[in-house]
């Protein structure tokens, strides 16, 4: 079977409700704490073409950091994920990967689905 694998935060509700949905489901995954360990420019980069979205829809527009670097009329995908390498609290989140799927398990439905599809 394929790894799955979570891009948590444990400070985020929906984080914690999605890696519980895994563990509910006897479902082994791969824990990558995003905030400890920043991803690269590369795995953003892959991220965003699994998940099929450009960088702008992958960054949380609520964050402190979106407004101080003044990302909303910033287009440019490599200035965009420069900032997320950078900021990874930027990242939406939690996201699932399994194989050459991912998705933002926000809802959590969304996680359900991919389960429900590839499980």
């Amino acid at each position: 079977m394929e790894e799955v694998v979570i891009w948590h935060n444990p400070k985020c509700s929906k984080s914690r409700n999605a890696l519980n949905l895994l563990e509910e489901k006897n479902i082994d995954s791969k824990v990558f704490k995003y905030l400890e360990s920043k991803p690269t420019k590369e795995q953003i980069t892959e991220i965003l073409k699994l998940l099929g979205i450009n960088a702008k829809d992958l960054l949380r527009s609520g964050e402190e950091a979106y407004l101080e670097l003044n990302l909303k009329d910033e287009n440019d995908e490599s200035k965009l994920i420069l900032a997320m390498v950078e900021n990874p609290i930027l990242i939406q989140r939690p996201i699932i990967i399994k194989g050459d799927k991912a998705i933002i398990a926000r809802p959590i439905e969304n996680l359900e689905l991919l389960l429900k599809k590839y499980m």
